[in-house]
Formats: C-alpha cells, structure tokens, sequence
C-alpha cells in the first residue's frame, strides 16, 4: 500500500492537469451514508424501494412520501469536509487540480475550498419551484413538515437530478472536456456502476488513470493505479 500510496504522490507532483471524478464513498468519511453498500440507503427497508422515491415520476405523484424520504436519508446534519474533500482543494489552490466532477449533492467539495465543482447530480443546498422556477433557500425545503410550496402554488423542490430525468447537457459537456484533456484522471469513492456517469471514464484519453476505491470496479483492468483503500486516508498522505 505504502508503495502504491507513493507512486500517486510522485504523479501529482509531476503534473498540473489532474481531474478528479468522484462518488458516494468521498463523502462517507464525513458521516455520509452511501447508496450501494450493506448500509446504504438502498439497502434500507421503506414502503417504496429508495429508486422510485427518487425518481420524477413519484416526485411528481407523491411528493409528501418524498420529502418524507428526503428529510429523514437525504439531509444530514453537521457534517464537515473530510482529507479527501480539502487535498483536493489544496490541490486546486496550487494550480495542479483543474477541476472536480462529482456525482454527490452534499457540496461538501465547495465547503473545503474547491472553486471549479461540477455538479453531475445537482445540490441538496439549493432549491426552486417546479412551476415558476423561482429559485428558493434550501431551508425551505430541507427542514419543516410536509409539502414545502412557492407564492405560486407550485412545489419547491430540490435542485437535484432525480432518476428519469436528464443530467445538465452544460454540465456534461464541461465534464467530458476536462476528463478528455486530463494529464491524470483520479477516480474515488464510486463503484462505477451508475450511468451516464459513470461512462465519463471512457473520454479518458490519457495513460495514468488512477482508481481509490474500497472495492473492485468494472474499470479496474483499465487502470494503471489501484488502491483500495478509504480515499480520505490515501489523500491525507498524497
């Protein structure tokens, strides 16, 4: 591991373009709890599996059983950038680090610091309605009870991407461009397993593709580094 561990401190040293391309496992050290694991939220017994509460079409059908959902496994009090989200700001904030694409909605990455965060999946810490689009604080929408609604009648809600929607076309295109024109490309904490996403990784062009994640994924062999190990603990001696 040390040596591992050692060959990705030799590689940010030796470059100024790096992307970092991250999921549900940079925020668990945080107090997050993931999706996909033994724990995670999709492991959890409610009266409709977690994919169909987060889907558009629920939201659009029951939005008290979502926002039911939403305030219980989605907002999560008091947590705090964790190693993994302030190297990365450091490492932006020396000019090596071009940019952080990310699958996760807690904006944990702009709390340590980072400046150029894309959002594949949108932000828990921001609302609208659905109606009028008027942008709303996310207490609005994140705390109290039942159906949080604007002067218009219209349902706040979270400016997030539900499952059946489409992710930002700006978003993407930004994203399949720094990952593109990457030098090295670090991916951490993701399972790679959740599409579009995770198909980011076949935009990769270049030869130092670098894995952190705590179990295999289906791009391993594609990679030239591969650590499994808690990606706060690898960062904090990277």
């Amino acid at each position: 591991m040390e040596d591992k561990i050692a060959r990705l401190r030799e590689m940010i040293a030796a470059s100024d373009n790096i992307v970092f391309f991250g999921g549900a496992g940079v925020s668990t050290e945080s107090g997050i709890p993931d999706f996909r694991s033994v724990d995670g939220i999709y492991n959890q017994k409610w009266k409709y599996p977690p994919e169909t509460i987060l889907s558009h079409s629920f939201f659009e059908r029951d939005p008290a059983e979502y926002y039911r959902f939403h305030r219980e496994k989605l907002v999560v009090e008091g947590v705090k950038p964790n190693r993994a989200h302030l190297r990365l700001a450091q490492l932006e904030q020396e000019g090596k680090l071009k940019a952080v694409i990310t699958q996760n909605i807690d904006g944990l990455h702009q709390a340590a610091g980072s400046k150029n965060v894309l959002e594949l999946h949108g932000s828990i810490l921001r609302a609208y309605c659905s109606r009028c689009r008027r942008p709303y604080p996310a207490e609005e929408m994140n705390k109290g009870q039942g159906v949080p609604r604007c002067s218009c009648g219209g349902i706040i809600r979270p400016d997030i991407v539900l499952y059946e929607e489409p992710l930002d076309d700006d978003i993407l295109r930004s994203a399949i461009a720094y990952i593109r024109n990457a030098d090295i490309l670090i991916i951490g904490g993701t399972s790679l397993n959740v599409y579009p996403a995770a198909g980011l990784i076949n935009y990769y062009r270049g030869k130092k593709l670098v894995l952190i994640n705590l179990s295999e994924t289906p791009y391993d062999s594609y990679a030239d580094l591969i650590i499994h190990e808690k990606i706060g603990e690898v960062f904090s001696r990277a």
